[in-house]
C-alpha cells in the first residue's frame, strides 16, 4: 500500500512528549526535529522559507502555537520523504494490532470516577 500524501489536519499534539503523531489511516509516524515558524514569519520571510522547501525542507508552520499548515516540497510522497531523511519515526506496529487489546469493564460508573480525579472541593 503506497501512503496517502501528508494532510496537515492529521495532525495531532503529543503534549507529554512535544511532538506530533501523524495519522494517514492505515500508517502512524511521530514527527521530529522539523523546522517551525509562526504564522508571521511565514509572512514576512516567504520568499527565504519556500526556497528552503525547494531545497527539500519541509517546514510546518503554526497560529497560535497550533499546527496550521504543513509546507512539502511539490511531487514528493511525504511520509517516505519524511522517514528517508531522519524526521519521522515509523510506529512499531499496525493499527490493527490495536484490536487486541483487551477491553475490560469499569467497576465504578464515569460520574465516580470523575468524582475521584476531581477530589474533594
Amino acid at each position: 500500500m503506497t501512503p496517502r500524501p501528508l494532510d496537515a489536519g492529521r495532525l495531532r499534539p503529543c503534549r507529554a512528549v512535544g511532538e506530533l503523531r501523524l495519522d494517514t489511516g492505515d500508517e502512524c509516524a511521530t514527527l521530529c526535529d522539523m523546522r517551525t515558524v509562526t504564522h508571521r514569519e511565514m509572512r514576512n520571510e516567504s520568499g527565504a522559507i519556500l526556497r528552503d522547501v525547494a531545497k527539500g525542507e519541509t517546514i510546518q508552520v503554526t497560529n497560535h502555537g497550533q499546527v496550521a499548515a504543513l509546507i512539502v516540497p511539490p511531487g514528493t510522497d511525504t511520509l517516505t520523504e519524511l522517514v528517508s531523511h531522519g524526521q519521522v519515526r515509523p510506529a512499531l506496529r499496525p493499527k490493527s494490532s490495536l484490536r487486541s487489546i483487551a477491553r475490560r469493564k469499569a467497576h465504578a460508573g464515569s460520574t465516580s470516577i470523575v468524582d475521584d480525579v476531581r477530589g474533594p472541593w
